[in-house]
């Protein structure tokens, strides 16, 4: 089995900075065609001439709101127009805010709810029909928070226990249709993440203290490359996860 992507085609959420960007370059450096996807066009436009400078690909920068339905409905027709059809999409863009339950406000909670739920079922909805016709796969970023209690922060938890039951139930629904489905659930990754709401996790820790977005992004890799069976779910965590809390 090969983890070639040559000139698949392979939609990427949540791609301007992060796992995304990471795995747009994994990706492109096995041979897909990319197709970047978030709100940061600058961002997206740059680390597009990266790639296809670096790898003899393709790329397509389409600005998206996940949280906006008429966005990500925009983002797949786009693909589909340039390039014929959908192999891979990733389920990336993801975010937190706030923590505590009690004093979480609702602007807060609402977009948790409509990027990290609302933005993986537009976007799925979207792709299945075009994911099927090529015997693609759908891969969702999900979380250790999706999997084991987070105190920390309840809400973003339960959008990551959302992701998870979806996409084993999508699994179930269109597995017979020769869709392969994967569920990667990192924990903490040396990121941007948090920074909207407090200290990073590129601030909060150091290099090699927790996984880095490249490991996340070889894990979809070697999802998105199997093409006669499904990879299940991954699950990503420094070693010493266990021992510590779950915070």
């Amino acid at each position: 089995m090969s983890d070639t992507l040559e000139r698949d085609v392979a939609i990427v959420t949540g791609a301007s900075s992060g796992i995304g960007a990471a795995t747009c370059r994994e990706l492109a450096a096995a041979g897909a065609n990319v197709v970047l996807a978030a709100r940061s066009e600058d961002r997206l436009t740059d680390l597009a001439a990266d790639l296809e400078a670096t790898h003899d690909i393709e790329t397509l920068v389409v600005p998206t709101n996940v949280r906006e339905e008429d966005d990500v409905d925009a983002l797949i027709e786009a693909t589909v127009e340039e390039f014929g059809g959908i192999d891979v999409l990733v389920n990336n863009a993801g975010l937190a805010r706030g923590g505590e339950v009690e004093s979480l406000s609702t602007d807060d909670y609402e977009t948790m709810q409509e990027t990290n739920v609302d933005g993986v079922f537009y976007a799925s909805r979207a792709a299945v029909p075009h994911i099927r016709e090529r015997e693609g796969r759908l891969i969702f970023v999900a979380s250790f928070a999706g999997k084991h209690p987070r105190p920390g922060n309840p809400v973003y938890a339960a959008t990551k226990w959302w992701v998870r039951g979806f996409a084993k139930s999508l699994a179930a629904q269109i597995g017979d249709d020769d869709v392969g489905i994967t569920i990667v659930n990192p924990a903490e990754v040396r990121s941007e993440f948090g920074a909207a709401y407090g200290e990073s996790f590129s601030e909060r820790f150091d290099e090699g203290e927790v996984t880095e977005p490249e490991e996340v992004a070889e894990a979809i890799r070697f999802a998105a490359s199997r093409e006669g069976s499904s990879v299940s779910e991954l699950d990503i965590n420094r070693r010493d996860k266990f021992a510590d809390t779950f915070h």
